[in-house]
């Protein structure tokens, strides 16, 4: 029985390492003080740090990025609280085929997803770049709104609501007065993942950029065709702060069982 905790001990651990090395080694590279990206690194420097301030083009897709993914967020809530809302408080004839395509995104692999909609609807209609990442980031933002405020109103007593009803309010003002506060951390945290899904998004906004327009993730791999420097790294390692901040902050409003209830 001992021999066998070791074991599962072991194989944990190195489950660990194969998921956070490449993690680890990237954190250590940022801080190479040459001028090409290696491993171990031969000095200790900042300097990677600072350039990513003095490339123009990261602070331009930076707020590109930070643009699309809160427009994005706030039209895939006005439209996921509704149907999250529906899918919990309500049974009806294609419940569960709705439920299915509010979640399709995530399950359509992203560069098959990317190119419909670049052959279907940016090309079709001749949206704008701008639309056309607004419209394509609300798409997969959408099932993590959805799904995370479900888990959220599958807490909540609907009798509650009722009751507020009964006392003279309507069914809108129930809502709003009763229902979204007691669902509001599950909100906040569908707000968080959705905006990290969106602002990390790759396979979606390389379809949906163009000439002049980027995002930062496709602004990266660009640099990266250019130059070999640990600049890459150094960013990496903010934007992995930057969500691990995010993860922190939706652990402590939901939890995790939140996400593995439903």
């Amino acid at each position: 029985m001992q021999e066998k905790s070791r074991g599962l001990a072991l194989f944990t651990f190195l489950v660990f390492l194969f998921l956070l090395g490449p993690l680890l080694i990237i954190s250590i590279t940022s801080f190479e003080g040459g001028n090409i990206l290696k491993f171990p690194p031969e000095e200790f420097s900042f300097r990677w740090y600072e350039n990513i301030f003095k490339v123009k083009m990261f602070f331009i897709t930076f707020k590109t990025s930070i643009f699309v993914s809160l427009a994005g967020n706030l039209l895939a809530l006005l439209l996921g609280i509704p149907a999250a809302y529906a899918l919990s408080r309500y049974d009806f004839r294609g419940k569960n085929v709705l439920n299915l395509i509010f979640v399709s995104p995530i399950l359509i692999p992203g560069i098959v997803l990317g190119f419909a909609l670049l052959r279907y609807v940016v090309v079709a209609y001749e949206f704008s770049i701008y639309t056309s990442l607004f419209i394509g980031h609300t798409i997969i933002m959408l099932p993590f709104v959805v799904r995370v405020i479900s888990s959220s109103l599958s807490n909540f007593d609907f009798s509650i609501e009722e009751a507020a009803q009964s006392l003279g309010l309507s069914k809108v003002g129930a809502f709003f007065k009763v229902v979204l506060p007691n669902i509001k951390s599950g909100i906040i945290a569908a707000v968080m993942i959705a905006f990290l899904e969106s602002f990390n998004n790759v396979d979606i906004s390389v379809f949906m950029t163009g000439p002049g327009v980027s995002t930062l993730p496709i602004q990266m791999l660009t640099y990266v065709e250019n130059y070999f420097d640990p600049t890459i790294a150094a960013i990496s390692v903010l934007l992995m702060i930057i969500t691990a901040i995010f993860m922190f902050m939706v652990e402590r409003l939901m939890g995790l069982s939140y996400f593995t209830k439903r």
